[in-house]
């Protein structure tokens, strides 16, 4: 009898969800460059929302989303094989960590102790080294099919990896719902005292992936009345510097290209664009709050982005040069995308005044991201 009542609830397991219910489905997406297999699941809504995640860097490889007649297509910067993320990754929808953004001269100090990194960005350590997150295998922890569907991956980081302290085991659960929501929500414990800071990379063009237009013309809205400026290597400062009076000022809907070439400002000029660090709190929330908001003219589609963290860095793509091409085979050049990134603020480690971004052991680490969509007319 056990066997029958197995068999029975395996069957209904196989049978397809009805339209208006998230489906979870697992394919091969190709082999790491040592021969290890990497997956996609896919994620799907009843309302013509797409989400696929890899198992290689808990990578976001692509997301489709309708427009305002209804159409959907893929609004993330990526590739259909392996060989891109392999050759020329550009962080395209990945999970950047141990520590996303940048540490100053590639080291920082923890109880007196220490700790040196790679200098993968000038002179500064950035998202996570050589070989952070975003190039690591994770493992497949579980896939759910329902009113949310949904992945949960899992990575452990061993003490001493990229120069950090402490064994850290992280997850990252991305979930689609029915409401047009896609969230990401990233954990982490260690068994170390180390710092802690990550976050979703992925670079959106709410006009399509394939559409060949800038983010020049979208609107965006940033709640933030100050920004952390930086110096010529993008390091903050240690300053708060209010929006008011610069083209930083996004408190209300704002067109991107309306200030970014402003070379009166050097933060434009150091970042080359927008690449700045805006500064939404002191402290993370106990729930996600707007980070930002983002609206296409020409396909209606509308992207908010919340989060727990007290940060959102904005990047629009500035030092993309031609050399990657993408899912439909064009040439990603600078202003294709942006990247909104709620994390704690860049090199906090070095500067306390900035808040903290240390892990102690028994403390979980909490980042929660809401990708949620809609449209206007």
């Amino acid at each position: 009898m056990n066997y029958l009542i197995k068999g029975a609830l395996l069957a209904t397991a196989m049978i397809p969800l009805s339209a208006h219910a998230g489906e979870a489905t697992r394919a091969a997406f190709g082999t790491t460059a040592d021969g290890q297999k990497v997956e996609a699941i896919t994620l799907i809504n009843g309302h013509g929302m797409r989400a696929t995640i890899l198992s290689y860097g808990a990578i976001l490889q692509s997301l489709s989303a309708p427009d305002r007649n209804g159409k959907s297509e893929d609004v993330t910067l990526g590739y259909n094989d392996m060989k891109g993320y392999l050759v020329a990754p550009n962080y395209f929808g990945a999970t950047v960590g141990r520590y996303a953004n940048r540490i100053k001269g590639g080291t920082f100090s923890i109880d007196g102790k220490t700790y040196t990194l790679a200098k993968n960005n000038g002179p500064n350590a950035l998202h996570g080294g050589l070989k952070g997150f975003d190039k690591r295998l994770w493992t497949v922890e579980k896939v759910a099919s329902g009113d949310s569907a949904s992945v949960t991956l899992r990575y452990v980081a061993a003490d001493g990896e990229e120069g950090y302290p402490g064994q850290l085991t992280v997850t990252a659960t991305y979930a689609l719902n029915e409401k047009n929501e896609l969230s990401v929500e990233y954990t982490a414990t260690t068994t170390k005292p180390t710092i802690v800071n990550i976050t979703n990379h992925s670079f959106f063009n709410l006009a399509g992936e394939a559409s060949q237009r800038s983010i020049y013309d979208n609107v965006v809205t940033i709640p933030a009345e100050t920004t952390t400026p930086v110096d010529k290597t993008l390091i903050p400062t240690g300053q708060l510097r209010p929006v008011e009076g610069t083209p930083f000022d996004f408190r209300k809907p704002t067109v991107i290209g309306t200030r970014i070439r402003d070379g009166r400002d050097p933060q434009i000029v150091f970042g080359q664009g927008y690449d700045e660090n805006f500064v939404i709190a002191k402290t993370a929330s106990a729930q996600p709050v707007l980070h930002a908001r983002v609206e296409d003219p020409s396909s209606g589609r509308v992207m908010e982005i919340l989060s727990n963290q007290p940060g959102v860095q904005f990047y629009t793509g500035n030092f993309l040069d031609g050399t990657a091409i993408g899912k439909s085979n064009h040439a990603y050049r600078q202003g294709d995308a942006l990247a909104l990134e709620p994390q704690v603020f860049p090199d906090t480690p070095n500067q306390p005044a900035l808040g903290s971004a240390r892990l102690n052991p028994g403390q979980t680490y909490r980042n929660v991201i809401v990708y949620r969509f809609s449209t206007t007319n």
